[in-house]
């Protein structure tokens, strides 16, 4: 059986491919047309499924979708008919999500193919339904509490839901138009990020914050005794019928979610995108981080009291929140946390897909999703020649000379681009599309995105650890697979992790084991003989871009920038072997 799952006409588009159940590969559509969070149909991913799947697409069987028009239909209308002028607008938009829901016209359209040749049935899942599949299904948990949350989707912001063996059983959504994805993007567009997806960029600032506005953020996000979130509206205009945000026809997202002028006269004007940060915008990321955490918080405690689980399987845009995630543990009765490594929209392909399989077949083999290596690969021959075409010097090399001498290269300091094996799911680099640095040189961040990166100093990297030194190292031992913790660095490693320490001394971890990353790992433990450091410091394989995915994009990332050498595949080249200008040059 072969099931395809899909997210469209949203957020992240991407594609997913199950093959009895288990995924083969899940791809977004961002990584293959280069256009940041991609929103329109993901033709691309979806090809690349059926190639790697070997087959074509009249023999899909079944097609799940996370996202139901049908969801809410009373919430929708009954908020729509409360607004004048708003009930012909949601019909509007009702009929456009129409003409769009027709699978069998938009696949014969886009793949050009007769209707009558496409043999597949459509399953329709509920966009947080979706994501709590996409998460509590490959967890490897035999139960499990949980949860979704994010800024919209299908009318609803958050679901919890009691999950055991295949069945995932909501027990409560928390309904448009209260909802702590939409506060976070509307204050982190005040503070001058407004593009979809910049989010995290205000919780890379919130550390150099302080606490001046708590009490105007408590006025703005009310928390009841009971757990329950709702924004106040003296500060916030009220969402439209698009829920937030809508869909360009170049598949590009634009916000629509706003503030008031009361927030206007409580603040003064926000800040331009571009202009400098000052002391403001600081305190404001830091009071937004601060009342998010509580609100998340108070939700995950609602929900374990409600389910009795030391487990707690959660996605959505708010999962991805790494911050949260590391103090969940400390905050709430959960034991054990499983978030999937493209917890954001892209991951509702691979739990649309999911959920429909486990609904087909509730005896089916269960996932436990413990690498994050879904995506595209490329073998030998497509690497030479992406090499070749750019006359580019290289040398082939073992997978161990290739570690070792990458491991010299980190240790003297230099930066190394890593692209090894498929590509990975979700928005973070683990080792696959990655660029890797010293993590104990102070001045390696300033390197970084000077020659590199050229992203705002504020954010953090990321340090990559041998799982079993974990605690070593850190104040939290839970393992952290898919870079989606912060957790506190132990005060005496601080120095010797001064590249991924953030300001308020905290990394943003991943565990890497020899079992699941074992190049990966090998790489580490070969710095590590060199330095006595199990950690690399792990930043995502690109420039202002999607992170890469093929040789091509990978390539031509090294020569545009100052990255001193690249390890792909089986290939090893350097800067200085080929001309290239290197740093002060």
């Amino acid at each position: 059986m072969n099931v395809l799952g899909i997210n469209l006409f949203h957020g992240d588009a991407s594609a997913a491919i199950l093959i009895d159940g288990w995924p083969v590969l899940a791809v977004a559509e961002e990584r293959l047309n280069r256009v940041k969070h991609y929103g329109g149909f993901p033709r691309l991913a979806i090809e690349a499924c059926l190639k790697a799947a070997g087959i074509s697409i009249e023999q899909v069987e079944h097609v799940a979708v996370g996202r139901s028009v049908r969801a809410n239909l009373g919430r929708k209308l009954a908020y729509a008919a409360s607004k004048p002028g708003k009930l012909v607008n949601l019909m509007a938009i009702r009929r456009r999500s129409g003409s769009r829901d027709d699978l069998r016209a938009l696949f014969s359209g886009e793949f050009d193919v007769a209707p009558e040749r496409l043999r597949f049935r459509v399953h329709r899942v509920e966009h947080h339904l979706a994501h709590i599949a996409s998460a509590y299904l490959a967890s490897g948990f035999d139960s499990a509490a949980g949860l979704s949350f994010d800024g919209a989707g299908d009318f609803v912001s958050a679901m919890l839901a009691r999950c055991e063996g295949s069945e995932i059983r909501v027990l409560k959504r928390c309904y448009l138009p209260h909802s702590l994805g939409i506060f976070y993007g509307v204050i982190s567009r005040f503070i001058g990020f407004g593009e979809y997806g910049d989010e995290g960029k205000v919780m890379g600032l919130a550390p150099f914050g302080r606490g001046q506005y708590h009490e105007l953020f408590e006025r703005m996000l009310r928390i009841d005794r009971f757990g329950d979130y709702a924004l106040n509206f003296d500060y916030f205009q009220r969402i439209g019928d698009d829920q937030g945000f809508q869909i360009g026809e170049d598949g590009r997202i634009r916000l629509t979610a706003s503030y008031s002028d009361g927030l206007l006269r409580a603040l003064g004007p926000p800040r331009p995108a571009g202009s400098s940060i000052g002391q403001r915008e600081k305190d404001l990321a830091f009071c937004l981080q601060s009342r998010f955490e509580a609100a998340a918080i108070a939700l995950a405690n609602q929900l374990a009291r409600i389910v009795s689980e030391p487990r707690l399987a959660m996605a959505g845009g708010c999962a991805l929140n790494s911050s949260l995630n590391g103090k969940l543990f400390g905050a709430t009765p959960f034991e054990q946390m499983y978030v999937q490594p493209a917890a954001g929209d892209e991951g509702l392909a691979l739990g649309a897909a999911l959920h429909a399989y486990h609904r087909l077949n509730p005896n089916g083999e269960r996932v436990h999703l413990t690498s994050a290596g879904l995506g595209p690969s490329f073998d030998e021959a497509q690497i030479r020649a992406a090499l070749e075409a750019r006359r580019l010097r290289y040398v082939r090399l073992d997978p161990r000379t290739s570690i070792e001498r990458s491991a010299d290269a980190i240790a003297r300091g230099e930066v190394v681009g890593w692209f090894q094996g498929a590509m990975e799911w979700g928005p973070r680099a683990l080792g696959y599309r990655s660029i890797l640095a010293h993590p104990g040189l102070p001045e390696m961040r300033e390197i970084l995105n000077r020659r590199v990166k050229h992203r705002e100093p504020f954010r953090p990297f990321a340090p990559a650890i041998k799982a079993e030194r974990q605690s070593e190292y850190f104040e939290r031992a839970e393992p952290s697979p898919f870079m989606l913790h912060v957790y506190p660095v132990r005060a005496e490693k601080r120095e010797e992790l001064s590249a991924v320490t953030h300001v308020d001394g905290t990394g943003r971890v991943q565990s890497v084991s020899r079992s699941e990353s074992p190049m990966f790992y090998e790489l580490i433990d070969a710095f590590e003989r060199r330095t006595n450091i199990p950690v690399v410091l792990n930043t995502s394989f690109n420039d202002n871009e999607p992170i890469v995915c093929r040789p091509e994009e990978a390539l031509e990332c090294f020569m545009r920038t100052r990255i001193d050498s690249l390890a792909i595949g089986p290939y090893f080249l350097t800067r200085r072997e080929n001309g290239l200008a290197r740093d002060g040059e």
